[in-house]
């Protein structure tokens, strides 16, 4: 094969990936300020404000060590969501019924109710019931605003693989093209010689 054909199908391939990785690069940099933003915009809207700096709600050991940093600060970001969700309502939703989650609650509650229906225990597990429902369901969307803030990061990290390795292909294709404006075009691509045409017999 001629150096100059095998020169051009690996340098027109160069070219073709590093302008296939940009365009990678443009669309997972889209893709992570588009997660960013709506996990911004979403936790906005719910107004959720960490304890303030000193307040007795940041003294628990299993609270204070990982919201003292956003004390006071209003939840806008996904490590914020994962905080707020692991080391605040997880930690008070262990104080509601002895550490009993919402499925183990309820399953007491509908016994209870098909055997002793007027029992005040009932009234007292009904209210534990509520109260495990909504920080149970308040937490699932803060861990997910979480998950989705933490695939727009991956999108990132993505995004500028992808735009170095575009650049390392841009400078291969470039050593390409100067190789392929110095081969000869009687060059073979393994430094073979052309085989010589045999003249016939006078």
């Amino acid at each position: 094969m001629r150096r100059r054909a095998f020169d051009t199908i690996f340098t027109a391939g160069g070219l073709v990936l590093t302008v296939v990785l940009l365009v990678a690069g443009g669309l997972l940099l889209w893709g992570a300020h588009f997660a960013n933003s709506n996990v911004h915009d979403q936790l906005a809207e719910q107004q959720i404000f960490f304890p303030a700096k000193g307040s007795p709600a940041l003294a628990p050991a299993a609270i204070g060590p990982y919201l003292n940093k956003y004390a006071g600060k209003q939840l806008l970001t996904g490590p914020q969501a994962e905080a707020y969700a692991n080391h605040f309502i997880r930690v008070h939703l262990g104080e509601v019924a002895g550490g009993q989650t919402y499925a183990q609650v309820s399953t007491k509650v509908q016994a209870l109710s098909a055997s002793q229906p007027n029992s005040p225990q009932l009234t007292t597990l009904k209210a534990q019931q509520q109260t495990l429902f909504q920080g149970e369901t308040l937490r699932g969307l803060l861990l997910s605003a979480y998950g989705f803030w933490k695939i727009g990061e991956i999108a990132r990290i993505a995004m500028i693989v992808a735009w170095c390795l575009a650049a390392v292909m841009a400078v291969l294709t470039g050593f390409g093209v100067w190789h392929l404006r110095k081969a000869s075009p009687a060059d073979e691509v393994f430094g073979g010689q052309q085989p010589q045409q045999v003249k016939a017999a006078a």
